[in-house]
């Protein structure tokens, strides 16, 4: 049974039980998609305010490790499914259906300084490189460059390509135990070298959108480096602003 937070200088109370509470969480205490306790027990277990509960609680949720769901009480995360790029792009034909994935190579690389320093590795550690394409209706429309840290998907290292799923992140939380937890993307424009451009069956050169991802784990370590080339004559951005 706990009996209440150690004193540290300088964290406030509600940082501290946010930190105790993630690390369990990343400890496999509470699972993906499980239900943390009550608020009032966990004011009980570890002896603070309820009203420093609740703030820690907020802050994990500021993090997208838990979520509360209205009347029913708070969640572990189950992790992102895959947000889409495809948000980012409008194409011709039918959207309603899934993009699917085509993986063309899966191979080991050392991580060069910059990646590595993203990845929180070091220079010259392991990688697992992935080239892969999306595809609507079959038709080839995002080409994508992943990096992927060996040390925690070795089991990927022996799958076959014809086995990887379309949706990655499910696929990490199955067989790798890593729950993606958030991911963010920048946008930025390029032109497409002719190994990208064959695989997006566009001329070398083309004008093309870039989209470069970082996704974190529950713990908020980096886990992935991604990098997505679209065609640019599909793109479509649309901001709200009140």
């Amino acid at each position: 049974m706990d009996t209440g937070l150690p004193n540290a200088a300088g964290v406030s109370r509600y940082a501290q039980l946010a930190q105790e509470l993630r690390q369990r969480i990343v400890g496999g205490e509470w699972a993906a998609g499980a239900a943390i306790p009550a608020e009032t027990e966990l004011a009980e277990r570890f002896g603070v305010a309820l009203g420093t509960v609740r703030q820690a609680v907020a802050m994990l949720a500021a993090e997208g490790i838990v979520q509360r769901v209205h009347g029913k009480g708070t969640f572990v995360t189950q992790g992102l499914s895959g947000p889409s790029l495809l948000r980012f792009f409008r194409f011709r034909g039918p959207t309603d259906e899934p993009p699917t994935a085509r993986v063309h190579r899966c191979q080991t690389v050392r991580l060069r300084a910059a990646e590595a320093l993203a990845l929180g590795q070091q220079t010259g550690d392991a990688a697992l490189r992935v080239k892969r394409v999306r595809l609507l209706a079959g038709r080839p429309v995002l080409a994508e460059d992943l990096l992927l840290p060996l040390a925690r998907f070795e089991a990927l290292r022996a799958l076959p390509t014809r086995e990887w799923e379309d949706l990655l992140y499910p696929m990490l939380a199955r067989l790798c135990g890593v729950t993606v937890a958030r991911a963010n993307d920048e946008l930025s424009f390029g032109h497409l070298d002719a190994a990208t451009a064959a695989l997006l069956d566009l001329p070398e050169g083309a004008p093309a959108i870039r989209v470069d991802r970082q996704a974190f784990d529950l713990g908020g370590h980096c886990i992935e480096l991604r990098t997505t080339w679209g065609d640019a004559t599909a793109f479509h951005y649309s901001a709200e602003m009140r």
